[in-house]
């Protein structure tokens, strides 16, 4: 297979309104950094061979943001941006529009939640050596280990759901760029509402690959959220120092 290079796109343009702060939730601190350069320090450092992977990251955001221009890392020079859209997918289409000029059709596209600071670099390897020569791509998940019900609006269970073969989804998902932006175009067109990139392959006739990462790998939403990553993240810093 021909050499390919991998790029990233962070969609960043959401408020956060669940996590009830006076700013999105993507520039509260985590140990005195905004979660967003926690984030994009990660994807920044991920290297292979001692080379960085990323030749470039998208971060999309909206365009009222009035905090991303004050972060130090909003002038890596690997570092590109672009304005978001009204749902996630349209974020994720903007930013891939960013690369069309620089990116292969066969070239890899890593999407990754700006709200997952505690993504480990060696999910990131993982996720690059199991995919790296599939047709289509895959993403970061754990498999469900809870029972699963299934309710109606009134919060009456109906049935437990079978969880053998089901999965928690994470990011990053990563997929060929031509193939992602087309289906993202194609859900876009027919109006087909996605809430992953994952989604929308799939949609177009496609089969994403599952591969398992680490549970800390979460996706910080609440309040609570934000002391857990705290959490991990400590965890994780001091495992990087005794290796």
């Amino acid at each position: 297979m021909e050499s390919v290079r991998y790029w990233a796109v962070v969609p960043a343009a959401g408020v956060g309104r669940r996590m009830n702060a006076d700013m999105p939730k993507q520039y509260l601190d985590i140990h005195g950094k905004p979660i967003m350069v926690h984030t994009l320090e990660r994807l920044l450092g991920f290297s292979i061979d001692k080379k960085p992977l990323l030749e470039k990251i998208v971060v999309v955001v909206d365009r009222d943001d009035e905090y991303y221009h004050r972060l130090d890392v909003s002038r890596d020079p690997r570092i590109l941006l672009a304005e978001g859209g009204s749902e996630r997918y349209h974020s994720v289409l903007k930013g891939l529009e960013v690369l069309v000029d620089l990116a292969a059709p066969n070239d890899w596209v890593l999407v990754h939640d700006v709200a997952r600071p505690c993504i480990r670099r060696s999910d990131l390897g993982l996720l690059v050596g199991q995919l790296k020569d599939h047709p289509i791509g895959g993403l970061l998940g754990v498999p469900v280990t809870d029972t699963i019900k299934a309710a109606n609006a009134d919060g009456v269970v109906n049935k437990t759901v079978d969880r053998q073969g089901l999965w928690h989804a994470m990011t990053p998902q990563m997929f060929r760029f031509s193939m992602l932006r087309d289906a993202l175009k194609k859900a876009l067109d027919d109006n087909m509402p996605v809430t992953d990139e994952a989604s929308a392959i799939e949609y177009s006739g496609s089969q994403p690959v599952m591969v398992e990462g680490h549970g800390d790998n979460i996706k910080i939403t609440r309040g609570t959220d934000l002391a857990l990553a705290s959490l991990y993240i400590e965890q994780q810093s001091k495992l990087l120092e005794m290796s």
